[in-house]
């Protein structure tokens, strides 16, 4: 009976250590949690402040027409139709991770964005940018299949030399 119940004795003051211990720990967790919290929110003060300086003369300037206008830019279909194609561009880059076709999206929202001004048909030279895209990815792939293609002739040619020189010493 003394033995088992100074085992239990042992067990207990073992559990309590290690109960201490995580307690001790989470304490330290939620002390430096907090510390991290009270610093995130004066940055966020500041930065409320530094806004509110740099911004508070805007609520009394007039806007032109024209700034009104760049607001509502999108009305048209042609608009929206131009939004959903940079949309769907800039998604099939990230999923790609292609830098071509990110940088497409980028012309492709700066012609629609500024040819739209200028009354010109903005899809017209969409199509240019995607031909343009095509025509330099085709010449890219063409380059990189001829330089493979040398690589294999060289991977070849370098093989059968091994295969002569093993031969060579083989026979020695």
């Amino acid at each position: 009976d003394l033995q088992t119940t100074t085992k239990r004795l042992a067990d207990s003051a073992d559990a309590l250590a290690t109960a201490h211990t995580g307690c001790m720990q989470t304490a330290a967790d939620h002390e430096a949690t907090v510390g991290a919290r009270k610093e995130e929110l004066k940055v966020i003060a500041e930065a409320t402040e530094i806004l509110k300086s740099t911004s508070s003369g805007a609520v009394g300037q007039t806007y032109s027409l024209v700034q009104l206008a760049q607001g509502a830019r999108m009305r048209t279909r042609a608009d929206l139709a131009g939004s959903e194609v940079v949309a769907l561009v800039k998604r099939v880059a990230r999923e790609q991770h292609s830098a071509a076709l990110a940088q497409l999206a980028t012309h492709v929202d700066a012609v629609l964005r500024f040819g739209a001004t200028s009354g010109e048909d903005v899809f017209g030279k969409v199509k240019g940018l995607v031909r343009d895209l095509i025509e330099r990815l085709e010449a890219e792939a063409q380059s990189e299949a001829t330089e493979k293609a040398y690589c294999d002739e060289q991977m070849a040619k370098t093989e059968a030399k091994k295969g002569e020189l093993d031969d060579d010493i083989a026979k020695l």
